[in-house]
């Protein structure tokens, strides 16, 4: 007895299975500028590692005597794979089956993609192009009943692996609904510009409440990049799936285990002359932040998160010596580096990226403080800085600071957990206090000033004097600052920092759930 006759039938159901939506819609599919499913987990995942699960999952159809006349494969794909060879699982929309929409979707294949994750303790990409599995108006007709919204499994599944493995979607085309839901539950996302789009209902939906705007209008990658929702955004899916690989590459492939050191290629000891003129003397002027993060980290090795949104803030990922870093810097070119609502979130949000995966944190400070004014206070600004500060202090990965220039005010108070030993280094340039000495002078020495013949040259005498007071040296007199250094040395000494706490880091669930 043999079974080659199942076996050919097995076969003949894969087949069908791989033709995906039919010929003319995976040629409409191309002529949109995008890839098939198919094609996209080849490009993202290391040649032949991938082991397809749940393949000929979908809808088929029988004849009276039982044998399947027609077969339609369900809408998402996935397995397991390998990236740089570490094992991932890798599951997507498969756009050309009624549009990635629920009705051609398996919702259980979705929960196994999740769960395998979360239990296999491995890395889940998603990529996204489609409603995601969500409900539709279809369904409802098809199902003969309305589902209530509610105990949607698949929620608990998601918000599990925010804090066991390292989630990143891509979202390739138009994403609605759940799956828009699944892109901002992510440790790092992508869009494709002119391309994909992301809302929470498209614009056929959206016209019914009186506005008529293009997929562009309503979720392009220029409004979810600068509104935070989306980390970045790429001009082409193969450059979505190499930052992919790039992200993965700084983090443990669970947080039961500690972030790969890399190749130390860099000499840890090296010092840049440029540095020494990086500030500008005059405390009014900006500069560039970029330079220095990626003068001062291993050469090529900075790895920007969120670069459209909260611009007065830049995160990233680097390498010290190898080892990854967290990096956190002000940059005086936007809202002069000060601490803005969406900045605010976006250091809560690398800060907790940091704590989930064990990753030291290296915080380059130009902070003049909360940016003030009727904006501020209406985006309520100092709730999201005390949120990020929160992030701060609940913090147990290491710290190193570096006070480049500016720290006044509580956002500048907020440059490391406050009860806990600090790696505290000050330039020359810094420039420190409750407020900047200019802002308060005139209320603090009012009396003095119009009681004064000229008010002018006595602000300028008052000035001159306090200038003298705060230098970073008189409060390295009193410790309060560890050291002032020369800004050359500056990359040194975040080597020793890197080399210092590496057994330091600890691996294990983190002490607070993350949340998108």
């Amino acid at each position: 007895m043999s079974w080659e006759k199942s076996i050919e039938e097995l076969r003949r159901r894969e087949a069908l299975a791989e033709e995906l939506g039919g010929a003319d819609k995976v040629a409409r599919q191309r002529e949109h500028g995008k890839l098939t499913i198919r094609e996209r987990i080849t490009k993202l995942i290391d040649a032949d590692t991938f082991h397809e699960i749940g393949a000929i999952a979908g809808k088929a159809q029988y004849d009276d005597e039982g044998e399947m006349t027609d077969f339609t494969a369900s809408n998402f794909v996935f397995g397991r794979g390998k990236v740089d060879g570490r094992r991932v699982i890798v599951g997507g929309d498969d756009f050309t089956v009624r549009g990635g929409s629920s009705d051609a979707s398996i919702m259980e294949k979705r929960l196994a993609a999740e769960r395998m994750a979360y239990e296999n303790r491995l890395p889940i990409i998603r990529l996204v192009e489609g409603s995601g599995g969500g409900g539709s108006v279809k369904m409802v007709e098809d199902m003969g009943y309305s589902l209530l919204p509610g105990n949607l499994e698949i929620l608990s599944w998601l918000t599990k692996n925010l804090s066991m493995v390292p989630v990143t979607s891509l979202a390739l085309g138009s994403v609605a609904g759940m799956g828009a839901g699944q892109v901002a539950a992510s440790h790092y996302s992508l869009i494709v510009k002119n391309i994909a789009a992301m809302f929470v209902a498209g614009p056929p939906l959206v016209a019914r409440i009186g506005e008529n705007v293009t997929r562009q209008e309503l979720g392009g990658s220029d409004i979810h990049t600068s509104n935070g929702v989306i980390d970045d955004a790429v001009e082409t899916e193969e450059e979505a799936f190499q930052r992919t690989r790039q992200f993965l590459s700084y983090l443990p492939s669970s947080v039961y285990e500690l972030p790969p050191r890399g190749q130390t290629y860099d000499d840890p000891e090296r010092r840049d002359e440029w540095l020494i003129e990086a500030v500008p003397e005059n405390r009014r002027r900006v500069f560039k932040m970029h330079p220095i993060i990626k003068t001062v980290v291993d050469q090529d090795s900075f790895f920007e998160i969120g670069g459209n949104w909260g611009r007065s803030l830049i995160t990233g990922l680097a390498r010290l010596d190898g080892w990854p870093m967290m990096v956190l810097a002000n940059d005086s070119m936007h809202d002069a580096g000060g601490w803005t609502a969406q900045a605010c979130r976006k250091a809560a949000r690398a800060v907790d990226l940091a704590q989930t995966f064990h990753l030291p944190i290296v915080y380059l400070v130009d902070c003049p403080g909360f940016v003030i004014g009727t904006k501020s206070e209406q985006e309520g600004t100092v709730r999201e800085g005390m949120r990020a500060v929160a992030a701060i202090e609940q913090s147990t990965v290491p710290w190193c600071t570096i006070i480049v220039r500016r720290a006044f005010g509580l956002a500048g108070a907020a440059n490391s957990p406050a009860e806990r030993l600090g790696h505290r280094y000050g330039w020359p340039s810094g420039n420190w206090g409750p407020l900047p000495i200019e802002g308060g002078i005139e209320a603090a020495y009012r009396a003095q000033l119009e009681a004064a013949d000229d008010y002018d040259a006595e602000l300028a005498k008052i000035e001159a004097r306090l200038d003298k007071i705060r230098s970073p040296y008189r409060t390295a007199e009193a410790f309060g600052i560890e050291e002032i250094i020369d800004p050359r040395d500056t990359r040194p000494l975040l080597c020793e920092f890197a080399n210092t706490v590496a057994s330091l880091r600890t691996a294990g669930p983190p002490s607070m759930g993350a949340r998108p």
